[in-house]
């Protein structure tokens, strides 16, 4: 579902399962949906420029910026790069962590053969600092939302990092999480970002609710709220 759209930028509403950009796999993915959306609204011919500014993992849902032209793509990438594009998402987790609050400043490697992640140390070979902020946002039936906020794009960072402060996202097997409802979807979405239009110049906020199933409509009050509000 299209959220956003102009000359320079197209933003969407990613579900959870989907594929941002080619893997292994030769899926189909959102960039080949949304070039062929292009390339038929606009009646446009030969090749589409279109390319994500981030990706999403595959069984996260949310936001999804894509740029339009090349202009676009470089100051996205540079709001990205100086941390300049508040990104908000909610998670839910059996589990409670250890703090209702904090920070998590820690480093991580990936492993791609594994396509796996995890916490390193300072200072060895490919670690790559990871930082983001959280707070529990809501408990019911034993359950917990979490806001997170990240302030670094590291492969699989939430769900390493709140993996270690106690609270392993639903449905993400790979880092201990328990089984949720669909195998292919964890819980953790992308609600809202928020940035300066890297053409007009304004502040704008583009944000979406999680799909609706069980688990998620428990909290969807919730996350409306936080949406008013911000």
């Amino acid at each position: 579902m299209v959220l956003y759209e102009d000359n320079h930028l197209i933003i969407v509403n990613k579900k959870c399962g989907a594929l941002v950009q080619g893997d292994h796999t030769r899926d189909k993915t959102i960039l080949d949906d949304y070039k062929a959306y292009i390339k038929k609204r606009y009646n446009k011919p030969g090749a589409v420029f279109l390319h994500p500014v981030h990706r999403l993992d595959r069984p996260v849902s949310g936001c999804v910026i894509m740029a339009r032209t090349s202009k676009a793509l470089t100051r996205m990438n540079e709001l990205f790069r100086k941390d300049e594009v508040k990104k908000t998402y909610h998670m839910i987790s059996y589990d409670r962590a250890q703090q209702q609050e904090g920070r998590l400043e820690q480093y991580i490697i990936k492993d791609a053969t594994k396509n796996r992640s995890k916490l390193a140390k300072k200072g060895q070979a490919q670690a790559k600092k990871a930082v983001l902020t959280f707070s529990l946002a809501a408990a019911a039936n034993s359950k917990f939302l979490y806001e997170v906020h990240p302030k670094t794009g590291r492969s699989h960072q939430i769900r390493v990092q709140m993996s270690s402060a106690g609270s392993p996202i639903i449905g993400d097997l790979k880092y201990g999480g328990k089984k949720g409802i669909d195998e292919r979807c964890i819980y953790l979405h992308c609600t809202s970002m928020t940035f300066i239009h890297p053409v007009k110049k304004e502040v704008m906020t583009v944000s979406t609710l999680p799909h609706k199933d069980q688990i998620w409509q428990e909290f969807t009050g919730f996350i409306k709220d936080y949406l008013a509000k911000h």
